[in-house]
């Protein structure tokens, strides 16, 4: 699984050539805890943001996300804004470029995966609560021009691990030129845009492949 999003799975082989950081069992570690891939996530999609601003926005005390913001910097999945902030308030960001959370090596230990577990469960169910509340929303909430510019779809088709791999190599591709073109853009009618692609092969049923 891989988090592209800089303010998201690929194949390995991907992975590698868009030099995405694979995370190591310590920062595995350090990332497996709710409030904690909260923090990261709200960084990743709305950009830089306070002890005090993300307190605000998940109900919890200013302390507390300092705390956990602390933890994050130690392995550097996030970092403090040069740019931003003075001696009593610092702002925080989340680096550019992807992240893969499966680490072959983490993977091996009981305690990797567990942490890998907790990440990447987590992290969907952030992405299926907000694409709910967009369902909820999207109807009445948005406007023309956003509804039009809105996708929800799901395909099937049959094939090869290869060809998967192909395939995941050209939308990963197609995201990161979007990506590397719009991430810092500013203006009238801009808005984070979450862009979801999941491909994996579905459990057999009934005896079929």
């Amino acid at each position: 699984m891989t988090d592209n999003d800089p303010a998201q799975p690929a194949s390995s082989d991907s992975a590698s050539e868009r030099a995405d950081r694979v995370l190591d069992a310590g920062a595995l570690r350090a990332l497996a805890h709710p409030l904690r891939v909260k923090i990261y996530d709200i960084l990743s999609q709305y950009g830089p943001q306070t002890a005090s601003s993300l307190a605000e926005r998940l109900g919890e005390s200013s302390g507390s996300t300092s705390y956990h913001l602390r933890a994050l910097a130690k392995h550097d999945l996030i970092q403090e804004c040069v740019d931003k902030g003075s001696g009593r308030e610092r702002w925080w960001e989340r680096p550019a470029g992807g992240v893969s959370f499966a680490n072959p090596e983490a993977l091996k230990t009981p305690s990797g995966r567990a942490a890998s577990q907790i990440v990447m469960r987590e992290f969907f169910q952030l992405r299926h609560e907000q694409l709910l509340q967009f369902v909820d929303r999207g109807v009445l909430d948005e406007n023309d021009v956003w509804r039009k510019g809105s996708m929800i779809s799901t395909a099937t088709a049959r094939l090869t691990p290869e060809q998967s791999e192909e395939l995941a190599a050209k939308i990963m591709a197609l995201i990161d030129d979007v990506v590397d073109n719009y991430r810092n853009q500013t203006g009238e009618n801009v808005r984070p845009v979450t862009i979801r692609a999941d491909l994996f092969p579905l459990p057999e049923l009934g005896g079929q492949s």
